[in-house]
């Protein structure tokens, strides 16, 4: 079971509170992950990353035991904590400014 922790205006425009927990069929990976997240929240499509290109949008972020994991390939193994659901798979939108 993969938690995963949303940042709050993606909660709510999911109409969800607390952190989502999926089963997956196959390996735990950010591709994998993302995947089930659109397929069970079909409203954060384009969200998370690129309907087109599928691609992470530029000001999201993605972590696995405490390491950012945004720019490993998509289908890396996740770390097998987060794989077991032990830590969780969390998301946050990143913040610019000057």
């Amino acid at each position: 079971m993969i938690k995963v922790i949303l940042p709050a205006h993606l909660k709510n425009l999911a109409g969800i509170s607390g952190a989502l927990a999926f089963e997956l069929t196959g390996p735990a990976t950010q591709r994998s992950v993302l995947d089930a997240i659109e397929s069970a929240y079909p409203m954060l499509r384009g969200t998370l990353r690129d309907q087109a290109t599928r691609k992470r949008r530029a000001y999201v972020r993605f972590f696995a035991c405490g390491q950012d994991v945004s720019h490993e390939p998509e289908d890396n193994l996740l770390p097998a904590a987060v794989a077991e659901g032990k830590e969780p798979f969390l998301i946050l939108g990143a913040i610019a400014g000057g």
